[in-house]
Protein backbone atom coordinates (compact mmCIF):
# COMPACT_ATOMS: atom_id res chain seq x y z
CA UNK A 1 0.00 0.00 0.00
CA UNK A 2 2.94 2.40 0.65
CA UNK A 3 4.61 1.54 -2.28
CA UNK A 4 1.06 2.04 -4.42
CA UNK A 5 1.09 5.71 -2.58
CA UNK A 6 4.56 6.63 -3.38
CA UNK A 7 4.08 5.92 -7.03
CA UNK A 8 0.94 7.66 -7.26
CA UNK A 9 3.10 10.59 -5.74
CA UNK A 10 6.31 9.94 -8.49
CA UNK A 11 3.84 9.61 -11.29
CA UNK A 12 2.02 13.13 -10.59
CA UNK A 13 5.73 15.08 -9.61
CA UNK A 14 6.89 13.29 -12.89
CA UNK A 15 4.38 13.52 -15.30
CA UNK A 16 5.56 14.07 -18.64
CA UNK A 17 4.83 17.12 -20.48
CA UNK A 18 3.69 18.00 -23.88
CA UNK A 19 6.45 18.93 -25.98
CA UNK A 20 4.64 21.73 -27.45
CA UNK A 21 2.86 23.39 -24.89
CA UNK A 22 3.97 21.93 -21.33
CA UNK A 23 0.71 20.25 -20.07
CA UNK A 24 0.92 17.03 -18.74
CA UNK A 25 -0.05 14.45 -20.53
CA UNK A 26 0.64 10.25 -20.77
CA UNK A 27 1.14 10.46 -24.70
CA UNK A 28 3.70 11.66 -26.71
CA UNK A 29 1.46 15.16 -27.10
CA UNK A 30 -1.29 16.72 -24.88
CA UNK A 31 -4.82 16.01 -26.18
CA UNK A 32 -5.05 19.46 -27.61
CA UNK A 33 -1.89 19.70 -29.36
CA UNK A 34 -2.45 16.14 -30.88
CA UNK A 35 -5.62 17.05 -32.37
CA UNK A 36 -4.27 20.44 -34.09
CA UNK A 37 -1.42 18.40 -35.90
CA UNK A 38 -1.67 18.50 -39.76
CA UNK A 39 -3.14 15.53 -41.07
CA UNK A 40 -2.72 14.36 -44.80
CA UNK A 41 -6.29 13.34 -44.87
CA UNK A 42 -7.24 14.20 -48.44
CA UNK A 43 -4.35 12.64 -50.56
CA UNK A 44 -3.80 10.44 -53.24
CA UNK A 45 -3.44 6.91 -52.42
CA UNK A 46 -0.59 5.96 -54.22
CA UNK A 47 1.96 8.85 -53.47
CA UNK A 48 0.27 11.11 -50.56
CA UNK A 49 0.06 13.68 -52.46
CA UNK A 50 -2.71 16.05 -50.53
CA UNK A 51 -5.59 16.69 -53.55
CA UNK A 52 -7.74 20.03 -53.10
CA UNK A 53 -10.81 18.78 -54.99
CA UNK A 54 -10.53 14.85 -54.60
CA UNK A 55 -12.42 12.88 -57.32
CA UNK A 56 -10.88 9.53 -57.00
CA UNK A 57 -7.93 7.68 -54.76
CA UNK A 58 -5.25 9.38 -57.04
CA UNK A 59 -3.89 12.45 -58.73
CA UNK A 60 -3.54 13.38 -61.88
CA UNK A 61 -0.28 12.79 -62.21
CA UNK A 62 -0.69 9.07 -60.80
CA UNK A 63 -3.55 8.63 -62.95
CA UNK A 64 -1.13 9.59 -66.78
CA UNK A 65 1.92 8.22 -65.53
CA UNK A 66 3.06 4.50 -63.98
CA UNK A 67 5.42 3.97 -60.77
CA UNK A 68 6.62 1.23 -58.92
CA UNK A 69 4.79 2.45 -55.90
CA UNK A 70 1.56 1.31 -55.11
CA UNK A 71 0.51 2.87 -51.77
CA UNK A 72 1.82 5.31 -49.82
CA UNK A 73 0.98 5.43 -45.79
CA UNK A 74 2.15 9.14 -44.91
CA UNK A 75 -0.57 10.30 -42.38
CA UNK A 76 0.66 13.98 -41.55
CA UNK A 77 1.66 17.07 -43.87
CA UNK A 78 5.15 18.45 -43.49
CA UNK A 79 4.07 21.23 -41.74
CA UNK A 80 4.14 23.28 -38.36
CA UNK A 81 4.95 21.11 -36.01
CA UNK A 82 5.76 17.61 -37.78
CA UNK A 83 8.49 19.67 -39.64
CA UNK A 84 10.00 20.81 -36.21
CA UNK A 85 9.87 17.28 -34.48
CA UNK A 86 11.85 15.94 -37.57
CA UNK A 87 14.20 18.83 -38.22
CA UNK A 88 15.24 17.99 -34.30
CA UNK A 89 15.64 14.16 -34.99
CA UNK A 90 17.49 14.12 -37.73
CA UNK A 91 19.41 17.28 -37.51
CA UNK A 92 20.35 17.40 -33.05
CA UNK A 93 20.64 13.58 -32.90
CA UNK A 94 17.78 13.99 -30.49
CA UNK A 95 16.36 9.79 -31.22
CA UNK A 96 13.44 10.66 -28.70
CA UNK A 97 11.79 12.67 -31.32
CA UNK A 98 12.60 10.03 -33.89
CA UNK A 99 10.54 7.68 -31.50
CA UNK A 100 7.59 10.12 -31.11
CA UNK A 101 7.04 10.19 -34.74
CA UNK A 102 6.70 6.86 -34.84
CA UNK A 103 4.25 6.79 -32.33
CA UNK A 104 2.49 9.59 -34.11
CA UNK A 105 2.53 7.41 -37.36
CA UNK A 106 1.22 4.58 -35.36
CA UNK A 107 -1.77 6.94 -33.70
CA UNK A 108 -3.18 7.38 -37.34
CA UNK A 109 -2.17 4.98 -39.61
CA UNK A 110 -4.98 3.24 -41.34
CA UNK A 111 -6.33 0.47 -38.99
CA UNK A 112 -7.47 -1.55 -42.28
CA UNK A 113 -3.30 -0.64 -43.72
CA UNK A 114 -2.40 -4.16 -45.32
CA UNK A 115 0.46 -4.79 -43.87
CA UNK A 116 4.26 -5.87 -45.69
CA UNK A 117 5.96 -8.99 -45.36
CA UNK A 118 8.98 -6.85 -44.90
CA UNK A 119 10.15 -3.07 -43.95
CA UNK A 120 13.17 -1.66 -45.67
CA UNK A 121 14.50 1.84 -44.36
CA UNK A 122 15.64 4.15 -47.20
CA UNK A 123 19.43 3.46 -46.89
CA UNK A 124 21.92 6.68 -46.25
CA UNK A 125 25.30 6.79 -48.00
CA UNK A 126 27.74 6.02 -45.91
CA UNK A 127 29.55 9.08 -45.52
CA UNK A 128 26.24 10.68 -44.60
CA UNK A 129 25.52 7.32 -41.87
CA UNK A 130 28.94 7.87 -40.58
CA UNK A 131 28.33 12.41 -40.29
CA UNK A 132 24.92 11.80 -38.66
CA UNK A 133 25.71 8.44 -36.84
CA UNK A 134 22.52 6.85 -37.67
CA UNK A 135 19.72 6.29 -40.41
CA UNK A 136 16.59 7.90 -39.37
CA UNK A 137 14.68 6.13 -42.03
CA UNK A 138 15.94 2.86 -39.93
CA UNK A 139 15.22 4.35 -35.77
CA UNK A 140 11.71 5.50 -37.18
CA UNK A 141 11.13 1.85 -38.44
CA UNK A 142 12.59 0.12 -35.58
CA UNK A 143 9.46 1.20 -33.05
CA UNK A 144 6.71 0.17 -36.18
CA UNK A 145 8.29 -2.87 -36.74
CA UNK A 146 8.20 -3.95 -33.32
CA UNK A 147 4.40 -2.79 -32.97
CA UNK A 148 3.34 -5.32 -35.92
CA UNK A 149 5.71 -7.72 -35.84
CA UNK A 150 7.46 -6.81 -39.38
CA UNK A 151 10.87 -7.57 -39.61
CA UNK A 152 13.42 -4.94 -41.01
CA UNK A 153 16.20 -5.78 -43.79
CA UNK A 154 18.53 -2.59 -43.39
CA UNK A 155 21.31 -4.65 -45.46
CA UNK A 156 19.47 -5.64 -48.69
CA UNK A 157 20.10 -2.30 -50.13
CA UNK A 158 22.60 0.11 -50.80
CA UNK A 159 23.16 3.83 -51.19
CA UNK A 160 25.98 3.99 -53.55
CA UNK A 161 25.97 8.06 -54.83
CA UNK A 162 26.98 10.24 -52.53
CA UNK A 163 24.63 13.24 -53.99
CA UNK A 164 24.35 16.83 -52.32
CA UNK A 165 21.58 16.45 -49.98
CA UNK A 166 17.87 16.57 -51.93
CA UNK A 167 16.35 19.52 -49.84
CA UNK A 168 16.34 22.80 -52.28
CA UNK A 169 16.23 21.30 -54.84
CA UNK A 170 13.89 21.54 -58.14
CA UNK A 171 11.55 17.78 -58.80
CA UNK A 172 13.75 17.76 -62.34
CA UNK A 173 16.78 17.84 -60.61
CA UNK A 174 15.93 15.64 -57.37
CA UNK A 175 14.53 13.04 -60.48
CA UNK A 176 18.72 13.52 -62.55
CA UNK A 177 20.11 13.93 -58.99
CA UNK A 178 18.92 10.74 -57.66
CA UNK A 179 19.63 8.37 -60.77
CA UNK A 180 21.73 5.25 -60.39
CA UNK A 181 22.06 5.80 -56.41
CA UNK A 182 20.84 2.43 -54.91
CA UNK A 183 21.58 -0.68 -55.36
CA UNK A 184 20.17 -4.01 -54.05
CA UNK A 185 23.05 -6.12 -52.83
CA UNK A 186 20.57 -9.24 -52.61
CA UNK A 187 17.17 -9.59 -53.09
CA UNK A 188 14.93 -9.02 -50.32
CA UNK A 189 12.84 -12.47 -49.25
CA UNK A 190 9.61 -11.19 -49.51
CA UNK A 191 7.09 -10.28 -52.31
CA UNK A 192 5.64 -7.12 -50.35
CA UNK A 193 7.35 -4.94 -49.02
CA UNK A 194 7.24 -1.40 -47.26
CA UNK A 195 10.04 1.36 -47.91
CA UNK A 196 10.15 3.54 -44.73
CA UNK A 197 11.50 7.26 -44.43
CA UNK A 198 11.04 10.35 -42.70
CA UNK A 199 9.62 12.94 -45.34
CA UNK A 200 8.62 12.75 -49.20
CA UNK A 201 8.95 15.58 -51.10
CA UNK A 202 8.86 14.76 -54.56
CA UNK A 203 8.91 11.37 -54.61
CA UNK A 204 12.04 11.20 -56.65
CA UNK A 205 14.31 8.95 -53.67
CA UNK A 206 11.54 6.52 -53.15
CA UNK A 207 10.71 5.74 -56.58
CA UNK A 208 14.55 4.92 -57.61
CA UNK A 209 15.18 2.87 -54.91
CA UNK A 210 11.62 0.91 -55.56
CA UNK A 211 12.46 0.33 -59.35
CA UNK A 212 15.61 -1.20 -57.92
CA UNK A 213 13.55 -3.38 -56.18
CA UNK A 214 11.20 -4.20 -58.86
CA UNK A 215 13.91 -5.47 -61.04
CA UNK A 216 15.06 -7.55 -58.56
CA UNK A 217 11.85 -9.58 -58.47
CA UNK A 218 9.70 -7.69 -55.43
CA UNK A 219 5.91 -7.29 -56.10
CA UNK A 220 4.64 -4.68 -54.78
CA UNK A 221 6.06 -1.73 -53.16
CA UNK A 222 4.34 0.33 -50.81
CA UNK A 223 5.76 3.95 -49.14
CA UNK A 224 5.65 4.42 -45.20
CA UNK A 225 7.05 8.12 -44.35
CA UNK A 226 5.69 10.48 -41.29
CA UNK A 227 5.16 12.98 -43.48
CA UNK A 228 4.38 14.33 -47.13
CA UNK A 229 5.59 18.16 -48.38
CA UNK A 230 2.10 19.34 -50.07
Amino acid sequence: MVNKCINNILDRVFQPLCPLCDTPCSGSLCRQCHNELPINQDCCQRCALPIADKQGNLCGQCLSSTSPISFSQIPFLYADPIDRFIGQFKFTSNLAFGRMLSQLWLDHHDPDLELPELLIPVPLHSHRLSERGYNQALELARPIASHFGIPIDYTCCKRILHNTPQSGLKKQQRKRGIRGAFEVKKRPNAKHISLVDDVVTTGSTVIELARQLKKSGVERIDVWAIARTP
